[in-house]
């Protein structure tokens, strides 16, 4: 083989440990799944009966698993951070499975025959819950009427609706119930011409008193 092929698979090989190594010291943080302890079970400081037992979970207490190492996993929890029996694990309310638990959290890093990294294996899909039902806003109404103090007959119009000729209605109107403040456009003439605009109730409209032939509530 020549010198140059043979520093070309070097340097492939060499690129793909160190791509190894990376993911096996980063992915861990990263690929945390949550879990629940299904019974009272001891935390040992290894993955396996061999190694002591540091701490105890309790029957329902909520972990981080880390990663998980043949039947044994890494988990996290307020005060405790050790090897657990994947036996004792459940994940989404489903027991996990003890012979590949790595299948059940989404990932499985390190074995016994050497480093294994499979992120995102056997990760279920999560079905979306049901929308929640739009949000339904009353449309803002405007009141006009034909005395002040918002008193005597009154005419409406919803936000949007504009009136071009007040026909039966012009020169009649004398006071203003706007209580959602919305834009109101109250015009002397007809088509819109020479308008006045209120954000507020009115009471009273001063020099505009009876003096509106078309309106427009934006």
């Amino acid at each position: 083989m020549h010198r140059q092929t043979r520093k070309k698979l070097l340097n492939i090989v060499t690129g793909i440990a160190v791509a190894a190594a990376a993911a096996l010291v980063f992915l861990p943080a990263a690929q945390a799944a949550p879990g629940a302890a299904t019974a009272n079970v001891n935390v040992r400081s290894g993955p396996g009966t061999s190694h002591g037992v540091i701490s105890t979970l309790h029957r329902g207490q909520q972990v981080d698993v880390q990663r998980c190492q043949g039947s044994w996993c890494l988990v996290r929890a307020r005060g405790v951070n050790g090897w657990v029996s994947a036996s004792y694990l459940s994940t989404s309310g489903r027991p996990v499975n003890p012979s590949n638990p790595g299948l059940s959290f989404g990932f499985t890093i390190g074995g016994p025959d050497g480093p294994q990294i499979n992120i995102g294996v056997g990760n279920q899909p999560q079905r979306p819950g049901p929308r929640p039902p739009p949000i339904v806003r009353p449309v803002a109404e405007v009141c006009f009427f034909d005395r002040t103090n918002f008193r005597g007959t009154s005419i409406c119009a919803k936000q949007g609706e504009s009136i071009r000729d007040l026909g039966n209605w012009t020169d009649r109107i004398s006071s203003i119930n706007n209580p959602s403040r919305v834009r109101v456009e109250v015009c002397s003439e007809v088509a819109f011409r020479n308008c006045r605009t209120y954000s507020t109730s009115a009471s009273s409209l001063g020099d505009f008193d009876k003096y509106i032939a078309s309106i427009r509530v934006r």
